[in-house]
């Protein structure tokens, strides 16, 4: 059994704050696989379903970010469920708008919500890191990741979240190469191999052979045959 775990703020004020990504991925998966429906459990919001072969819980901590960590320790302590059993999807200040990374273990990089898992449980587990990119001073932080998502940014977040839930089975079983896949065939899909620089998949492609514009027409001639005859003769 597997526990995901997305963090965020609870409520309808923090629902598209870019520090509820990891609440966002959470959501579009239990949708996309048709989980059981939310229930309030363990100082927060539980979920239950299958990915593949697995039997996975989806837990959104009802705690507030900075103490996450409480929620998290009870519901492993409840399901027996160990460390290595256990990923957290959170926003990352360190990677650009649209990049996702897994990583096993490490510290907290002052993220909060994971210092508080950290305390709770230990560093021992995995994290999918969800690009969101630094507004560029320490200062601004609190203010950018407590703010909305800009309407610009809507498509590469579809796109990522979309990605996370293609590849949330092979996540499951351990295969965080797969996952990794299936989120950058949402992000970045490849050009066709007939495209031409400059021109994406989605262009048309020239027929093998083809010119790429058909050939003026040549005039008609309305002569009559006597005429074209007499004009042969002329020459």
């Amino acid at each position: 059994m597997k526990l995901f775990v997305g963090l965020g703020n609870p409520g309808a004020k923090y629902a598209r704050n870019r520090h509820n990504i990891g609440f966002m991925a959470l959501d579009r998966l239990a949708s996309d696989h048709g989980f059981g429906p939310w229930r309030t459990k363990f100082q927060g919001d539980v979920a239950e379903g299958r990915l593949g072969t697995e039997k996975v819980w989806l837990l959104k901590p009802a705690t507030f970010m900075n103490n996450s960590g409480q929620s998290v320790g009870e519901a492993m302590r409840f399901w027996k469920i160990d460390l290595p059993d256990l990923t957290v999807f959170h926003d990352e200040l360190d990677l650009a708008p649209g990049k996702v990374r897994v990583k096993q273990g490490g510290g907290h990089a002052g993220h909060n919500g994971l210092r508080s898992i950290h305390a709770h449980v230990g560093p021992d587990y995995q994290r999918v890191r969800l690009g969101i990119g630094h507004p560029g001073h320490k200062d601004r932080v609190s203010g950018y990741v407590l703010s909305d998502f800009a309407k610009a940014e809507e498509g590469w977040l579809d796109d990522v979240l979309r990605g996370v839930s293609d590849g949330a089975a092979e996540l499951a079983k351990g295969d965080s190469g797969r996952f990794l896949n299936a989120v950058a065939l949402r992000v970045a899909p490849p050009r066709s191999s007939k495209s031409k620089p400059g021109q994406t998949a989605s262009d048309p492609v020239p027929k093998a052979g083809s010119a790429p514009e058909s050939p003026p027409e040549s005039p008609t001639d309305e002569r009559s045959a006597l005429e074209r005859l007499a004009d042969r003769f002329r020459r």
